[in-house]
């Protein structure tokens, strides 16, 4: 696209819905440069959250807009979903931490109300020993979720909640409302 190319308007709709997402105050939100060569249109954020237990994950959401569709997008927009968490042992090992990975995303889409076709992904995990200089801990474990899915409108609130909800799933984050046991509330 050349500069004098006006953007389009759905690009522009999907872009506003997604800035209008007020996330939990656990939840940091902030734009960030997305990539250039995915589609002609591109917005992104990225996330940092912190869980209870100071489990850190951080992520990024991005919507491609291509006005003529791309293979495999069903539609002319695509959200792309990466989130990255460090994990404890015991939790790296449980054998179900990639489906309950992926049920983080599905649940958080469909209680959101988001409206989507075209979802694919991975759920990674990851387990790194340190030798020699290196500095930090000796071992740790991650888990990295990657997603891509087409919204079937502009609306992209509820894709934008959705993916604050898989952030706050990641780090062991209670529902907004409830207080874990041992927590108090600053006044």
């Amino acid at each position: 696209m050349t500069a004098m190319t006006p953007v389009p308007e759905l690009f522009r709709e999907a872009v506003v819905a997604l800035q209008s997402v007020r996330p939990r105050r656990e939840v940091l939100l902030e734009p960030m440069r997305p990539p250039q060569r995915l589609a002609p249109w591109s917005y992104a954020v990225s996330c940092e959250v912190s869980g209870p237990a100071d489990v850190l994950a951080s992520g990024r959401l991005v919507l491609l807009h291509d006005p003529e569709g791309q293979e495999g997008w069903d539609g002319v927009l695509r959200l792309v979903m990466y989130v990255r968490a460090e994990l404890d042992r015991e939790l790296a090992t449980d054998p179900f931490l990639p489906a309950v990975g992926w049920s983080w995303l599905t649940d958080a889409l469909e209680v959101s109300g988001a409206s989507w076709t075209a979802l694919g992904g991975t759920v990674t995990e990851t387990s790194s020993a340190r030798f020699g200089d290196i500095s930090g801990p000796a071992r740790t474990d991650d888990l990295e979720l990657r997603a891509s899915w087409t919204p079937t409108d502009a609306g992209l609130l509820p894709h934008g909640q959705a993916f604050c909800q898989v952030m706050a799933s990641v780090v062991g984050l209670p529902p907004v409302g409830v207080t874990l046991f041992g927590q108090r509330q600053s006044s």
